[in-house]
């Protein structure tokens, strides 16, 4: 039991991150990824520049191609692009895509992949580069509207990477978290009401909460937000100027809107469980049946497509992918432990 706790801490952590300062050794691991992020920069400053977009050599019609066998893992979001038909998976080797009951990937960019957000014309992510790539690390914030083939550089590249990014899905709006400065912000969460040509950070009154988490935003209404923290899952409908805490849940470690609800997952007396919430009904709740996980295998990322009101997604920390086409009423495993078997 001892172990499975342990694990069920690191999975929190894994999304939330602690607002205040950090401790000796968190500093000497921030040290050690800059110098490593110094190294690798070292290796391509002598390459040619890459100023425009980042665009793969790989002619558009053969980029996409069948998935081969392998274990997908360090799954940074899941998300349901409007440009496309099937569930998108962010991994640490690229994008794999769930289409049509077979598995797919990018013959190319397969970078690693940081707080991934399908739009309905595309994904914003960030992250680091693949190896050989040429390019800066971290990526800073990119965009695609190609299916990855293309990389659009919008902001921080070579200087940022976000774990934590939210994007409106039929919206302007993006959200950061933002854990170390850079040339234009300090730490915390910041907005964009114009696809990142402007920041503000935001004050989030009300948030009690030691942590901060995962952020989604409503795919239509950009001032309405959830955010996952420790303390339980807090709201807002005006762009994180005032929070309010939703319901008595505690340790949230993954949200995501549809258009009519918000779906979370909390871990109640070392269950993984799943509601469905009506951000305008205050205090109504729906407990879902999802298939029985460990208690040492929390979700870690939803996905809600916005274009089919109950097709649901939703992955675990050991990279057990289900997905529903009912509201979460019954699910079909797509992974076990992150393995793509065609």
């Amino acid at each position: 039991m001892r172990y499975r706790n342990r694990l069920l801490a690191a999975a929190f952590v894994f999304t939330a991150l602690v607002l205040t300062g950090c401790s000796d050794q968190e500093e000497n691991q921030v040290n050690q990824v800059k110098q490593k992020q110094k190294e690798q920069q070292e290796q391509v400053e002598n390459q040619p520049s890459t100023e425009g977009n980042i665009t793969s050599d790989i002619p558009a019609e053969k980029f996409v191609r069948k998935a081969a066998e392998q274990k997908i893992d360090h799954v940074h979001g899941i998300g349901y692009p409007g440009n496309d038909v099937g569930l998108y998976v962010a991994s640490h080797n690229g994008l794999k895509m769930f289409i049509k009951g077979e598995w797919l990937e990018n013959g190319g960019q397969n970078h690693d992949y940081m707080g991934f957000q399908a739009t309905q014309d595309g994904f914003f992510a960030s992250g680091h580069p693949e190896k050989g790539a040429g390019l800066k690390d971290p990526l800073g914030l990119i965009k695609s509207t190609d299916k990855g083939r293309t990389l659009e550089k919008i902001a921080f590249y070579g200087e940022s990477d976000f774990h934590f990014l939210s994007a409106g899905y039929h919206n302007s709006s993006l959200y950061l978290i933002n854990e170390e400065p850079n040339s234009s912000m300090e730490r915390g969460v910041y907005l964009s009401r114009d696809h990142a040509g402007s920041w503000e950070q935001i004050d989030m009154t009300g948030l009690e909460a030691k942590t901060l988490g995962m952020i989604a935003v409503h795919p239509e209404n950009g001032g309405v937000f959830a955010m996952a923290t420790k303390e339980g899952v807090f709201l807002t409908d005006d762009f994180g100027k005032n929070m309010k805490k939703a319901g008595d849940f505690e340790m949230v470690t993954a949200a995501a809107f549809s258009k009519k609800s918000l779906f979370i997952s909390p871990v109640q007396d070392l269950r993984i469980k799943m509601y469905k919430l009506d951000p305008k009904r205050e205090g109504a709740s729906e407990e879902l049946p999802i298939p029985h996980l460990k208690d040492d295998n929390p979700i870690t990322y939803i996905a809600a497509d916005p274009r089919q009101e109950g097709r649901i997604a939703f992955i675990t920390i050991l990279n057990d992918l289900y997905e529903s086409e009912d509201g979460g009423q019954t699910w079909k495993r797509l992974l076990v432990n992150g393995k793509i078997e065609q």
